[in-house]
């Protein structure tokens, strides 16, 4: 630029500065000649002040006149591509100020006319989604230019598979204002059995309505974002081989299984109808019952044989017990036993290992044959169940809230020995009030039959 000359005040330099066009990213320069139009030696210091001062530098930023001479110095624009330096109008200021007359200092000023730039910047997360029918996207949008623009969205597909809702359709943006725009993803038919099937599909962001002619350098058509839903089928492939597996079992039923349990029901019903041979010793040669003599009847007189009574009764075969000399066998070959349950209850606190005990009385055997176990609060950790010296479990209490064991063959503890409870507490649990338990509390109750030993 060659300025004009300006008349000033003694000791004032002359400046004009005409407006300045510059685009984002690019460099202007313009240049302002100063001269010293007083009659002394002047140094003048140069400075850039308003919103451009950032990006704008004056070189040589200090200058030393003769009177009546003058000097050009050069101004740099370099405005950032950012959304921060906005698109318009935008004022410059050049202080200039005296060395010898501060108190003439000026100010001068023109207009900075930045050009505009578009450039939005998209992100999708995530780019892979898996489903039945249907997926949901999120579309991450950001406007890197320096004018307020309309983003408008499209998803394309090279089918018609697919079908595309975007929440919102379209949305305004700000200068450096981002965004996040929801994607739902649907297809319009299940697939029931087989491999998962890959339907690729891009997502756009533009600006919609009218907009500038962009300059040479800017990118005209951007890239779509490239993603994938990915079909899941209904029934997965091992549920196929279980349902084939399963079929195979039944045509073995009924081709293999069921024939053989029908004859051996058979065979069952057969021998239950068929007459049981009668044992030696209980009919006579002449088909008397024991006990009942030949001449048994209704007879009358003095003649009626010995053995007989009114109606030929006879009763008490040898060997046969019946009264009091009935016995009870209690499944623990002592006899005599007695059902019996005792109840063990174990409290411990945290980190601490606590036994219970039951001792089995003196004389006496206790046949074990059910045990079940509590443990209400849902603490952690461990416990170990012992008959005497024999371990019969170690269980990790978060497994279970109620466990039972049960034995057709009863344990059998000898007299003296114990029922040992041995718990260790990691963790107390949170019982049904909603508050966590300040210790562990389990409680194990053992039933069999307590026989005597010593008769």
């Amino acid at each position: 630029m060659t300025p004009s000359a300006a008349s000033s005040s003694p000791g004032a330099p002359g400046l004009d500065i005409p407006e300045v066009t510059v685009a984002p990213g690019d460099i202007a320069t313009t240049t302002v000649t100063v001269r010293n139009d007083s009659d002394i030696v002047e140094a003048y210091s140069l400075e850039i002040v308003g919103d451009c001062a950032a990006w704008t530098t004056v070189e040589p930023a200090r200058v030393s006149l003769y009177p009546g001479t003058s000097e050009t110095v050069t101004l740099r624009l370099e405005p950032p591509r950012s959304p921060e330096v906005r698109a318009g109008a935008v004022p410059l200021g050049v202080r200039v100020l005296p060395a010898e007359h501060p108190e003439s200092v000026r100010v001068l000023e023109t207009t900075v006319h930045i050009g505009a730039f578009h450039e939005l910047h998209s992100e999708l997360a995530p780019r892979r989604r898996r489903g039945w029918l249907r997926g949901r996207y999120r579309l991450a949008v950001r406007n890197q230019g320096n004018t307020p623009v309309r983003a408008g969205f499209t998803a394309g597909q090279a089918g018609e598979e697919l079908a595309f809702a975007f929440t919102p359709a379209e949305l305004p943006l700000e200068p450096g204002e981002s965004a996040e725009i929801g994607l739902r993803v649907r297809t319009g038919k299940p697939v029931w059995f087989g491999a998962p099937v890959v339907w690729p599909f891009t997502v756009d962001a533009a600006e919609t309505g009218e907009q500038d002619a962009p300059r040479p350098d800017e990118p005209v058509v951007r890239a779509p974002l490239d993603a994938e839903f990915v079909q899941i089928p209904i029934f997965p492939k091992w549920l196929l081989a279980l349902l084939a597996a399963l079929l195979a079992l039944l045509l073995a039923w009924f081709m293999l299984v069921r024939p053989a349990v029908r004859s051996a029901a058979k065979e069952a019903a057969t021998e239950a109808v068929q007459p049981r041979p009668t044992p030696a010793g209980e009919q006579g040669g002449d088909g008397q019952t024991p006990g009942t003599s030949p001449g048994t009847g209704t007879g009358t007189g003095k003649g009626t044989a010995p053995g007989a009574g009114s109606g030929g009764q006879g009763t008490g075969g040898p060997g046969a017990t019946g009264g009091d000399g009935t016995s009870v066998d209690d499944g623990t070959g002592l006899g005599g036993g007695r059902q019996t349950s005792q109840t063990i209850d174990v409290q411990s606190a945290g980190g601490e290992t606590k036994p219970g005990t039951y001792q089995v009385p003196k004389d006496s055997v206790f046949g074990v044959t059910d045990i079940v176990i509590a443990n209400f609060q849902g603490d952690e950790g461990l416990m170990t169940i012992t008959f005497g010296d024999r371990k019969i479990t170690t269980i990790a209490l978060e497994t279970f809230r109620n466990q039972d064991y049960h034995w057709v063959t009863p344990i059998k503890i000898p007299e003296n020995d114990t029922v040992t409870v041995e718990v260790t507490c990691e963790k107390p649990g949170t019982p049904a009030t909603g508050r966590q338990a300040q210790g562990c509390h389990e409680v194990v109750n053992v039933s069999g039959v307590l026989s005597r030993t010593a008769r």
